[in-house]
């Protein structure tokens, strides 16, 4: 047996550790919270690409499937119409989009690579809107373009893409909300 002692690496992501150690504590204070388990935090997130044009070309859908598994590291859930629209040639059971649900630690990855690398790589960026929270607590915003994310090749995209990302909070209020999202490093515009 060897004496020498292994360093431990903390497999705990960075922006988890930050939400324990100082995020929860300053919001326990800001609010009033009696109870740990009154504080907000993120419960998960959403990432949704919709493509139209997959009904005329499916092999564009394929290639969103192959970028959002790259950007996320979980496979996505393909999704399809739920009705026919002859005005869009739309057919019931039809592929058009993808989506990913992140959990625990691969949420909390995915939300620091958003907020410290994708987000700061939009040209002309000002902020996200203040105005998005659905009234519940949650948060969804539009990113307009794949090629932010340092995962996706830019010389093999086809389309650019656009998605939805939905942050799931446990907070009760928008202001809650707003205020953890705050504290996490989300860049609300003024």
């Amino acid at each position: 047996m060897s004496d020498e002692t292994t360093a431990v690496v903390s497999t705990e992501p960075r922006l988890r550790q930050q939400y324990k150690d100082t995020i929860a504590p300053k919001l326990q204070e800001e609010f009033g919270y009696k109870n740990v388990n009154q504080i907000p935090r993120v419960d998960k997130i959403v990432v949704n690409v919709g493509l139209g044009e997959a009904t005329v070309n499916p092999k564009l859908l394929d290639r969103a499937m192959e970028e959002l598994a790259l950007i996320t590291g979980q496979k996505p859930i393909l999704r399809r119409a739920k009705k026919s629209v002859s005005n869009f040639k739309l057919r019931e059971g039809q592929a058009i989009g993808c989506t990913v649900t992140l959990r625990g630690v691969r949420q909390w990855e995915f939300l620091d690579r958003l907020l410290s690398v994708a987000l700061p790589r939009v040209r002309d960026f000002s902020g996200v809107s203040p105005k998005a929270f659905d009234g519940r607590g949650n948060y969804t915003f539009g990113v307009r373009e794949q090629t932010i994310f340092p995962e996706v090749d830019y010389d093999k995209v086809e389309k650019v893409t656009g998605m939805n990302v939905t942050v799931v909070t446990t907070a009760q209020t928008d202001a809650e909300a707003k205020a953890l999202l705050t504290h996490l490093g989300v860049p609300f515009r003024q």
